[in-house]
């Protein structure tokens, strides 16, 4: 590894939207040396992920979700593709929440999300969340606020409800700025290959970006504590993105007491033969 990240620096409570630079390049210089650098560090962080993800597998006493949140064009999706593109997929499982179907309004806003909580040895991502019933719902004004306020507190006790069962949390915000944002929907409307990816409805979001921004920021407060704090990560750049999202999956891994589970059976009087 070239250079090391320095997590804290991202990590809630300490840091907050305007702590973090959406531009941050972290220990990197933002020239081709940088970015080469960064690049094999990357490669290095994936094959090391794939390693501790097997024992992660065969150990099964855990489980990991990572939640990633954003605003429109934040790069969840790129995030997911490459910065989890060593993973075994058949420990994974991606699950992107939209808008709740009918069966899903006539339950609690929780009873979905513990549907798709990733069960032991395995990894879960979230693409979107439980929190988006704390941000559309609130800036859209789609329950009365009494309701979504009381959300907070049955957030955390869920996340804590997990926890304690011996799941493992990062919490991704992907923090673009709107000069960025701009730019990649404009992108959307011009290359004909990234057309399906514009919803207009992405416009009327964008004009709500104060709105969002104040939704985040409340956001952080009420469920970034230990033990489940979020990740503020600068996404302007994506190379960088990508290296921060994957050093706090090996990070996360890493923490845990990883074991090779013993033989149920004595191995020494086994051979194989011919």
């Amino acid at each position: 590894m070239h250079a090391t990240i320095d997590l804290s620096r991202y990590r809630t409570p300490l840091a907050n939207l305007d702590a973090v630079d959406p531009n941050d390049a972290g220990p990197y210089a933002t020239d081709d040396d940088g970015r080469e650098a960064a690049a094999e560090d990357l490669d290095e962080l994936i094959e090391r992920m794939a390693e501790l993800q097997r024992k992660f597998y065969a150990d099964g006493r855990f489980a990991l979700l990572l939640v990633l949140q954003a605003l429109d064009a934040g790069g969840k999706d790129g995030t997911i593709r490459r910065a989890l593109s060593g993973l075994n997929p058949q420990g994974v499982r991606v699950r992107s929440f939209k808008r709740p179907t009918e069966l899903e309004l006539a339950h609690d806003f929780l009873w979905r999300i513990h549907q798709a909580a990733p069960r032991k040895g395995e990894i879960g991502v979230f693409n979107r969340s439980h929190y988006e019933d704390v941000l559309v719902v609130r800036v859209d004004g789609l329950v009365p606020e009494d309701v979504w306020r009381r959300r907070y507190e049955h957030i955390v006790a869920f996340e804590r409800l997990l926890h304690d069962a011996g799941t493992h949390f990062v919490k991704v915000y992907l923090h673009i700025d709107r000069d960025e944002q701009r730019e990649r929907l404009q992108k959307r409307l011009d290359d004909p290959s990234r057309h399906w990816k514009f919803d207009a409805n992405d416009l009327r979001v964008r004009a709500q970006w104060d709105d969002y921004r104040a939704a985040f920021a409340e956001m952080f407060a009420r469920t970034g504590h230990e033990p489940t704090p979020w990740l503020i990560v600068p996404a302007n750049r994506k190379w960088y993105r990508d290296l921060v999202v994957a050093t706090a999956m090996v990070e996360a891994m890493e923490a845990l007491d990883l074991r090779w589970p013993e033989p149920s059976v004595d191995l020494s009087a086994f051979t194989v033969g011919d």
